[in-house]
């Protein structure tokens, strides 16, 4: 049987309508704890309206249907359409319930129902991520209907909980430590939720991290009485950046998948407790992260960044100054200043296996139905998918919405896009069938 044929072009109508339910549920899934915590069921409700008709729990179809929960509200689905050949596997997992969150006032078109422009399907959700959910519910929905005959079984599983990482075992990490998907490992497991229809093949790790600089608080006018923390800061990470940059420069590999940047080290945030403008602070903190490609190891380049601290907390007195009477330590007053570095949790990158089943079958299917394929790879985080593959899964990413509106103002998908996006899903069961 002609899988392709069979399985057919995405039902626009079925889509659309679907769609518009979710994202209507999109106010109240967004991720942002302690203020707002989803309550992914209310998307889970809509796709068990959708598939539950076709499944083993109604008797009305062959879909197996498992709907796990960990907390109140908060399930994922398990959904699986059973091939003939045993311990013959394939997964589309990672299309997440939740969504980050959005404020109408700064949209040009209201975010938490689907609107249409032309070929534009906008709403917050539609590129991340339940544009997807809909996406992989339509194609699980369409085997179920046309009862085709498969060698493999094809698991999808949707995830609550991926947005934010301050609340645990919620989503794929309580699955995956109860064992729900074990049977993955047997074939190639999809992860969908990139964007621009190509696959993904590497991600960043991410560290973020917090110097905090003590000096002296004085007057401006006398300035020889104070330790200026803002200069001291300033100088400081000059030297940590550029000692990071020395130790962990491009990496080869890095060419080979096509990464748009090398690992990076910088600040983005600045911050101190107030004062006057004739009034040298006695205290700031800045705080950045470093986006590490995954051919080097987190853990490294944590210890690696404690031992400069350290190192120029030893020897501040070597450190640049600003000026013939800025400086960083005070004998007369036994006073030094000081660094300290802290930081929040961090996370791996991931590198996909570029030998792997999973990732050829993805690369011929995307050529087929976008005309062509060029796999790319960014130090943008995708949280859980390096536990993964440590974990044993071969795991490929792709996903069918905008890059430039991921998390953005104003975010929508295209139709077309998601109409190649399930044709690649036809084409990848059609291939890993033989």
């Amino acid at each position: 049987m002609d899988v392709k044929k069979t399985l057919g072009d995405l039902d626009k109508e079925s889509f659309i309508t679907l769609l518009s339910k979710l994202i209507g549920e999109a106010k109240f899934v967004q991720n942002n704890p302690p203020d707002l915590i989803p309550q992914e069921d209310r998307v889970v409700k809509h796709v068990l309206d959708s598939l539950l008709p076709l499944s083993t729990t109604t008797g009305g179809g062959p879909l197996l249907i498992n709907h796990v929960t960990y907390y109140p509200g908060r399930g994922n689905v398990i959904i699986e359409y059973p091939g003939t050949v045993p311990g013959k596997v394939l997964s589309f997992v990672g299309c997440h319930m939740d969504v980050v969150t959005a404020n109408p006032e700064d949209w040009e078109f209201d975010p938490f129902s689907l609107s249409i422009d032309g070929d534009k399907l906008r709403g917050r959700g539609t590129t991340d991520c339940l544009g997807h959910v809909a996406l992989v519910t339509e194609l699980m929905k369409r085997l179920a209907e046309t009862k085709i005959k498969l060698n493999s079984t094809v698991v999808v599983v949707l995830i609550a909980n991926e947005e934010n990482s301050a609340i645990s075992g919620v989503g794929v990490d309580a699955l995956v430590k109860d064992g729900l998907l074990n049977k993955l490992k047997d074939g190639p497991l999809f992860w969908i939720d990139t964007a621009d229809k190509q696959p993904c093949i590497g991600t960043g790790g991410s560290i973020p991290w917090k110097l905090h600089v003590t000096g002296k608080l004085f007057h401006s006018g006398l300035v020889h009485k104070a330790i200026n923390p803002l200069e001291l800061a300033m100088e400081a990470l000059k030297e940590i950046q550029s000692r990071f940059y020395r130790d962990f420069p491009p990496h080869e590999k890095e060419k080979v998948y096509e990464y748009a940047t090398p690992s990076t080290m910088k600040p983005t945030q600045w911050s101190y407790p107030g004062g006057g403008i004739n009034q040298i602070p006695g205290e700031c903190t800045i705080s950045g992260d470093v986006r590490l490609t995954p051919f080097y190891v987190v853990k490294d380049v944590m210890k690696k960044l404690q031992e400069y601290v350290d190192d120029i907390n030893e020897n501040i007195t070597k450190l640049d100054t600003r000026g013939p009477v800025s400086k960083y330590v005070l004998p007369d007053e036994n006073l030094r200043g000081r660094l300290t570095i802290s930081f929040d949790e961090a996370s791996s990158g991931v590198a996909c296996d570029l030998e792997s089943r999973g990732f050829h079958v993805l690369c011929k299917a995307t050529e087929e139905v976008v005309g062509h394929v060029k796999p790319y790879s960014i130090t943008g985080t995708l949280p859980l998918i390096r536990e993964l593959q440590d974990e044993g899964f071969d795991v490929q990413t792709s996903g069918y919405g905008l890059m430039s509106t991921y998390h953005a103002k104003n975010e929508y998908c295209l139709f077309s896009d998601m109409a190649q996006g399930y044709r690649v899903f036809a084409s990848v069961i059609s291939q890993l069938e033989d």
